[in-house]
């Protein structure tokens, strides 16, 4: 199978600008597309510098950590940054790594960290997972997002 590069970001609908006040014939009906990112991380490191990068202006709309080996010893919590942030997107005890299955991650009570979320800034991030202890835990991180949403 074959993969398609596209330069975002990518919208879908019928019609790209309202023109008029009928919807199904000239009101916007355009969206943008969900993307996602999934690499394999895990806790035998305090940092886990991950290959998402998440690009500028970005939305990110989800993100799950699937764990397969459960987080093991001492602290079995972790934290969501960039590089350069630790907690740019969860507090550093905010994720908890030791039970098997999805781990739904939500946005820290913060209106700077719920900011960062809805718009991620100008620059590029890349994603960082920040262990609470190291061990034996793993699994993968799946960050969804829209591209350049550019809401702030």
């Amino acid at each position: 199978m074959s993969n398609t590069t596209f330069s975002g970001p990518i919208l879908a609908g019928g019609i790209k600008n309202t023109t008029g006040t009928t919807v199904g014939s000239n009101m916007k009906n355009t969206g943008q597309v969900v993307m996602s990112q999934t690499v394999a991380v895990d806790q035998t490191a305090t940092t886990d510098t991950t290959n998402i990068i998440i690009p500028a202006n970005s939305q990110i709309v989800a993100m799950d950590l699937y764990v397969n080996t459960v987080w093991s010893t001492g602290t079995t919590t972790m934290g969501i940054g960039k590089v350069g942030t630790a907690t740019a997107f969860t507090a550093a005890t905010a994720v908890q790594g030791s039970t098997l299955g999805i781990i739904s991650i939500t946005a820290t009570a913060s209106a700077a960290v719920v900011n960062r979320w809805t718009d991620i800034g100008s620059d590029d991030n890349r994603i960082i997972l920040t262990n609470g202890a190291t061990g034996t835990g793993a699994g993968y991180l799946c960050v969804q997002y829209v591209q350049n949403n550019n809401l702030i």
